[in-house]
């Protein structure tokens, strides 16, 4: 049942039951070691074939032995020195998966050894025996390696472990930090607020103010007041007739209209001095969509105006539907501000001044008017200028220096609609200019607490710079040679204004100066 193994053997195990156990389990003794040995020799002469020396030894061939075990061998081993007992189990060979391969090698081994577990054991005496006696936990491993060959049957909750996919929902308050709406901090400075609340009272102060009126004839004991007051507004013609007798000079340096300035912020430049001996005719370009730069500049001293050019007194025009508005008005007066029709005009140039005769006096006129704010688009520079001579004929008539100024970042307060890529709308802006004298934009920008949606204004840098005059020769009927000519000469300072600083102040442009209408 068992092979016997040569000096220096090594061979590996076979993983059949052996015949010993099945005598264990029938209660029989085991066998000696001379016995299976004697066993071992005839089953290995059965398969292997006998093989005899010529002095008569039984040989037995082994595969993958360095030498033969002979009975000279066996007598020789028996003289060598004692040795402690040793036991030594041999390495099984490891499973394979594959059950043609395994079943191979299992029959090799078979033939060779038997069916049993090789077990090399020492003696004290230096006998090297072998036994077949399997080694302790061997079928329990053995058992463990069938049952792992077995095909594994599938758990439900492997199935469970394999399919399930984690999913989660939506974390919640993440759209607070991914809005499209940026609100507004609540440690925002004092300044800033303050500032936010100047704009905002200035951008709602036509409706505010006129609200506010309304309400005040709701209340029957204000009549007799109110009444008068109405009458006045309709008569009055201080928007017109060139005083400035409402003009308050401390009104206009209120430090509410620094922080009104400080919002954006606005910075006004002068690129030459004016003689304070002189008229003058500031036409400013662009219209934008409310004005906030000239109204900062020319209504009020937050920006500096009367330093820059001392000795002049300078007068923002507006239209002379604003001076209709109850309560509104006194509030246009008080800043010095004054209807934009002719006649209006003519009177701030021609009265008061150094020499009773408007010597020092100035107009400033937004010349694109409502028509230019519907080409105000944030980084372009859209100018409706062809067309419009009216205000250089009126400098020619009464001898004003014109002194072309360019808002740099006016256009850059808004978002707009472009109504050019909705027909419709721009018919519908064009006939509401044609009955009320004004449009209406479709725009919008900020708002009080947040930075994306909203009627306010983006805090976005103003630079105003006023370019070099043009001088004027008076000329109470001048022809329209003289007038094309003057033109020419204003477009030209005014391009000359934008090539000269575009790179200072307008860095993010999208397009060069473009005159149109």
């Amino acid at each position: 049942m068992a092979a016997v193994i040569a000096n220096g053997g090594d061979h590996s195990l076979p993983t059949e039951p052996s015949q010993p156990l099945e005598r264990e389990a029938e209660g029989l003794p085991p066998k000696s070691y001379a016995a299976a040995a004697e066993e071992a020799t005839r089953d290995s002469n059965d398969k292997a074939g006998d093989t005899r020396s010529p002095n008569g030894i039984l040989e037995t061939p082994m595969e993958g032995n360095k030498g033969r075990l002979t009975k000279q061998n066996l007598d020789a081993a028996s003289t060598k020195p004692p040795v402690p007992h040793k036991k030594e189990h041999l390495q099984r060979p490891s499973s394979s998966r594959s059950d043609g391969k395994a079943n191979g090698i299992r029959a090799d081994l078979a033939n060779l050894y038997g069916d049993g577990v090789l077990e090399r054991e020492y003696e004290a005496d230096g006998h090297v025996l072998v036994s077949t006696r399997a080694p302790k936990g061997y079928y329990s491993a053995l058992a463990r390696d069938r049952e792992e060959e077995k095909p594994r049957k599938t758990n439900t909750t492997d199935l469970m472990d394999e399919r399930e996919e984690l999913v989660s929902g939506r974390t919640a308050g993440a759209r607070w930090a991914t809005s499209a709406i940026r609100w507004a901090p609540l440690n925002v400075p004092i300044q800033r607020r303050l500032q936010t609340l100047a704009i905002l009272a200035h951008t709602l102060s036509i409706p505010g103010l006129v609200a506010f009126f309304f309400m005040l004839c709701t209340i029957p004991l204000l009549w007799p007041i109110v009444v008068p007051y109405l009458l006045y507004c309709l008569l009055s013609s201080a928007g017109t007739d060139g005083k400035l007798s409402r003009r308050s000079e401390w009104y206009r340096r209120l430090p509410w209209w620094s922080l009104f300035a400080s919002y954006f912020p606005a910075r006004l430049h002068r690129t030459q001095e004016l003689e304070p001996t002189r008229k003058y005719i500031f036409g400013y370009h662009p219209h934008g969509i409310i004005s906030h730069g000239a109204f900062a500049a020319f209504a009020t001293e937050a920006m500096g105006f009367s330093q820059l050019f001392p000795g002049i007194t300078n007068t923002l025009l507006t239209l002379d539907s604003n001076f209709r508005m109850p309560l509104y008005r006194d509030h246009a007066l008080r800043l010095g501000l004054a209807s934009v029709s002719r006649e209006s005009c003519e009177n701030l140039l021609n009265q008061g001044g150094i020499n009773g005769e408007g010597m020092g006096r100035a107009i400033t006129i937004v010349v694109g008017g409502a028509r230019e704010s519907l080409d105000a688009q944030p980084h372009y520079m859209r100018l409706v200028l062809k067309r419009r001579k009216g205000f250089v004929k009126l400098a020619i008539r009464n001898g004003a220096d014109l002194v072309p100024v360019l808002g740099f970042g006016e256009n850059e307060l808004y978002e707009q609609i472009k109504s050019d890529a909705h027909p419709y709308l721009h018919k519908t802006q064009m006939l509401i200019k044609k009955i009320a004298g004004f449009t209406i934009p479709l725009f919008h920008a900020r708002g009080v607490f947040n930075y994306d949606v909203g009627m306010l204004p983006y805090r976005r840098p103003v630079n105003i710079v006023v370019g070099r005059p043009i001088r004027i020769e008076q000329d109470r009927n001048p022809s329209d040679d003289h007038i094309n000519a003057i033109h020419e000469q204003y477009v030209q300072e005014l391009e000359r204004l934008w090539h000269t600083w575009k790179d200072t102040f307008a860095k993010e442009r999208a397009g060069e100066l473009e005159i149109v209408e």
